[in-house]
């Protein structure tokens, strides 16, 4: 399989805004496959689905092997999937905490290190995790969800700078709140309050994250690395 884009893997790409990066890199030529709970089937744009609990490692390094093996190598690597546990600190249980590290960002490592040896292979790649702009600012009640979006702009960042010899390039993109089921849950007044906090008046679309993430890992970006680029229609100023 040899596409005039590249063979990416989306995690979470049967969510909101992974299955609008999975149309986003198709668009673009990539071929591409999708880990996630449920691999069933794949979604539009995808060539394949595969079925991964993502806070297991070895099957998040097993998701990247049959990734490639499936794609005839790796290229992309976006890190799309991510859950939230909203509670306080002090009523926050600790497995509660440790399954969102587990998924947000303990994925994204086992992911990246099954990744990169593959992406040096093929002569270098580019990765994109998904994290959130309370990543940098923090939230109230969430603070598992903003710990482990922060350490996904350190795990970046450093992971940047250790592979950029290599042709890779690692970079994150911090959306607002975006419109997807699981904010389509959320009462009214909190969505108004997220709007009222921007510049643009509304709620991003998946689709205004997945052109983003299709910019960074296209050659117009050959030049970024490490950044982390809000998509927030100016929540966070």
């Amino acid at each position: 399989m040899t596409p005039s884009g590249g063979r990416a893997l989306v995690s979470g790409g049967q969510g909101g805004i992974g299955r609008a990066t999975v149309v986003a890199l198709a668009a673009d030529n990539h071929v591409v496959v999708v880990a996630d709970l449920d691999g069933s089937s794949a979604p539009p744009g995808a060539v394949a689905a595969i079925g991964c609990d993502l806070r297991d490692p070895a099957a998040c390094v097993a998701a990247v092997a049959q990734a490639a093996a499936t794609l005839g190598g790796l290229t992309v690597l976006v890190h799309s999937a991510g859950i939230t546990r909203d509670r306080v600190t002090w009523k926050l249980t600790p497995e509660d905490w440790d399954a969102v590290m587990e998924v947000n960002l303990d994925a994204a490592f086992h992911l990246t290190r099954a990744a990169i040896p593959i992406m040096r292979e093929n002569g270098g790649g580019a990765l994109v995790y998904v994290s959130s702009i309370n990543g940098e600012r923090g939230k109230f009640g969430q603070s598992a969800y903003a710990a482990s979006k922060a350490g996904l702009h350190g795990l970046a960042k450093t992971v940047a700078r250790e592979v950029g010899r290599f042709g890779i390039r690692v970079n994150v993109v911090a959306p607002g709140m975006v419109r997807t089921p699981m904010t389509d849950a959320l009462p009214e007044e909190v969505k108004q309050a997220a709007r009222d906090d921007g510049c643009l008046g509304r709620l991003a679309e998946p689709e205004d994250i997945a052109s983003v993430i299709a910019f960074l890992v296209s050659p117009a970006a050959g030049h970024i690395t490490g950044q982390v680029i809000r998509v927030d229609g100016g929540q966070y100023l």
